[in-house]
Order: C-alpha cells, then sequence, then structure tokens
C-alpha cells in the first residue's frame, strides 16, 4: 500500500473581515500519497488556494492539522519545521511577479543551494544551477543563466521557478495555478516538464487548477478534490471525476471541458444550473451551499441540512443528498430527477 507524505485533516481557515468572521475553507480532509498527483479545483473563491497555503505551512489553520510524513507541523520544532520548508516548495502562479527582478537567473537559483548548505560554494552551486535549468529544459544554460527575468518569456520564467522548487530536492511540489498565466501552446511542455519530474525523481505534487482540461491531462492517473466556497464536495480518481462526476456541480464543470472533437463536443449534455452567482462567503445559504443553483435540489432538505462527504466506495467521495439517497435506492448516482419532477419527493422520503 502506498505510504501518504501528506494528511490534512479536517482544516478550516477563518478570516476576520469587516462584515465579520468568514470561513475560507470548512472541515477539509485530503491524504496525499507519495508520488501521486492531487489536483483541487473550483472557481474562484472556493478555497482551493487557501488549503494550499495551509498545506505549505505558510498559513496556519484556525481548526485542523497538517501532518507531513507521521508529523504534525505544529507540533515541530525549530530544525524539524526547516526541513519541512525544504521538502515542500512551492510555484506560484505569476512567473512575472515570483522572480526578483534585479537578480540573474542564476543568482535566482545560486540563493536557495547557499544558504541551505547544499552547495559549499560560489562554482558548485553553478554547477548545481546548470543542472537545474537543463532539467526543465532551459537549454543551452550559457543563453540563460545570467539573464534577468524581463529577458525571458512568461514559459521560460516559470520553467525558472519549478527550478527553483526542485533546487532543494522536495518530496512534494504545491503548484498553484501554475500554467494559467502562460499561453496554452506552452501550457503542456510545462505539464510535461513537472510530470517529467513525477515519474523521474518521485516528486508528489498538489496542483492548484481551475481548468479540469489541465486536469484531465496532466493527472489523469492522479485525484482530483473539488472545492466549492470552502467546502470539498467531491473527491475521487481522475477518470471518476471526470468521466463520470456526481456532484450537480462537479458536473457541470467537466461539461464544460473542451473537445478536440467538435462532434464530441456538440454531443455533451451541457447542466442547466438555477442560477450563475456563486454565494458570498458572508452570507452563504442554510443547508446545502450549492442547493440554489442545484437544478436536482429538494426542498426541505438540501434547503436545510449540510449534506455530509459520503464515501460511496472505490476510493470516491460525495457530498450530496440527492446523489447519496439515488445510490442508496440502487441507482447510479447520476440520473437524477430534476427538482421540479414529481419523482423529487421521493428523495425526500
Amino acid at each position: 500500500m502506498t505510504e501518504p507524505i501528506m494528511q490534512l485533516e479536517h482544516l478550516t481557515r477563518r478570516f476576520k473581515t469587516r462584515k465579520g468572521t468568514i470561513k475560507a475553507t470548512d472541515d477539509v480532509s485530503l491524504t496525499l500519497n507519495k508520488g501521486d498527483i492531487l489536483c483541487l479545483v473550483g472557481e474562484s473563491g472556493s478555497g482551493k488556494t487557501t488549503v494550499a497555503r495551509m498545506a505549505g505551512g505558510l498559513l496556519k489553520p484556525s481548526d485542523g492539522r497538517v501532518i507531513f510524513e507521521g508529523k504534525d507541523l505544529a507540533d515541530m520544532s525549530r530544525d524539524e519545521f526547516k526541513e519541512y520548508r525544504k521538502a515542500v516548495q512551492i510555484i506560484h502562479q505569476d512567473p512575472y511577479a515570483s522572480l526578483n527582478p534585479v537578480h540573474t537567473i542564476g543568482d535566482a537559483l545560486r540563493a536557495p543551494l547557499l544558504f541551505h548548505k547544499l552547495s559549499q560554494n560560489k562554482r558548485e552551486a553553478t554547477q548545481r544551477v546548470s543542472e537545474l535549468l537543463e532539467l526543465v529544459d532551459l537549454q543551452p544554460v550559457e543563453n540563460f543563466i545570467d539573464k534577468y527575468p524581463h529577458q525571458l518569456s512568461g514559459g521560460q520564467r516559470q520553467r525558472v521557478s519549478i527550478a527553483r522548487a526542485m533546487a532543494l530536492n522536495p518530496r512534494l511540489i504545491i503548484a498553484d495555478e501554475s500554467v494559467s498565466m502562460v499561453d496554452v501552446s506552452i501550457r503542456v511542455s510545462l505539464l510535461n516538464t513537472m510530470l517529467k519530474l513525477r515519474d523521474e525523481l518521485g516528486v508528489t505534487f498538489l496542483f492548484i487548477t481551475h481548468d479540469l482540461a489541465v486536469v484531465k491531462y496532466f493527472a489523469w492517473e492522479g485525484h482530483v478534490g473539488v472545492m466549492y466556497v470552502g467546502k470539498l464536495i467531491e473527491h475521487g480518481r481522475t477518470p471518476q471525476i471526470i468521466g463520470r462526476s456526481m456532484h450537480p456541480y462537479t458536473r457541470a464543470l467537466a461539461a464544460a471541458i473542451p473537445e478536440a472533437d467538435p462532434d464530441l463536443t456538440r454531443s455533451k449534455t451541457k447542466l442547466q444550473l438555477r442560477s450563475l452567482d456563486i454565494p458570498n462567503l458572508n452570507d452563504l445559504p442554510d443547508g446545502c451551499v450549492f442547493h440554489p443553483r442545484c437544478p436536482y435540489w429538494v426542498q426541505g432538505l438540501c434547503d436545510r441540512q449540510m449534506p455530509p462527504l459520503v464515501d460511496i466506495g472505490n476510493g470516491r467521495d460525495v457530498a450530496c443528498h440527492v446523489v447519496v439517497a439515488n445510490i442508496e435506492q440502487g441507482g447510479d448516482g447520476r440520473h437524477l430527477p430534476l427538482a421540479d419532477e414529481p419523482a423529487v419527493t421521493d428523495v425526500a422520503d
């Protein structure tokens, strides 16, 4: 059995605002196994980046625990936390803001090597920098090592960010929308580079994105967690989530994935939501937070009771009253009666 490298247990993060306290994440639990790719997807404001920041040690949870290789972050000594920060690296979204404009690429990559004493001198660090640039396909190395960030394209800058993340030989990389700001033509190349790191070096990825098309390409052999206004609403292996998503919100996301075959795109059944408005974190609806948009909601149930995340088998979890009730009644969890159909009352019973 694959050993977990990180466990996120009941993570809740509250923030105080002028309008009151909000929950950016609410009771999120996930496990990352060694060598796996776990993608967190959802709209802006769903809480996926907050989860990533807590997993990366940049933000303390209000409730819950982050456990790395069996050790709770809150119980780590200063030296243990330093080793954890070396083992867990972050690739940020914006390649234009994540690199210091007054440092050359060589300086940016040498700095962590010298600071953590992974290289004894500048010459040794430069040799390692050359290896890192080759690793992320920035060759010939001499064309990049003495350049400044503004002299590189967006895709090249993001490759430098990946190289910097790899400088400390991490076991887990948290990539927060790491390909969203580069051209589509470059996106696949960057994803292939990260897949090479996973395949050749065994690096585990926590990958944050809003784009299920990227998930389909990058993490087909991994797992997906779907978030909606701070809550984890569906979790499972990528083929399950992409090909047979069950939660109505996930189904709406999956239906929006563009396909290369126009006939396949036209044949897709798009889920018609009741509303396009995302709830305000300062004023969340009672019951299921998705019910104001859900075409399958049950009055008196979905608008009153928060659905728990239920294990429905095969390593899959769903938080939906209607889906779980349908499965318990022998259904497949996908062919659900719409809210205006009389049969929906049977689900409530």
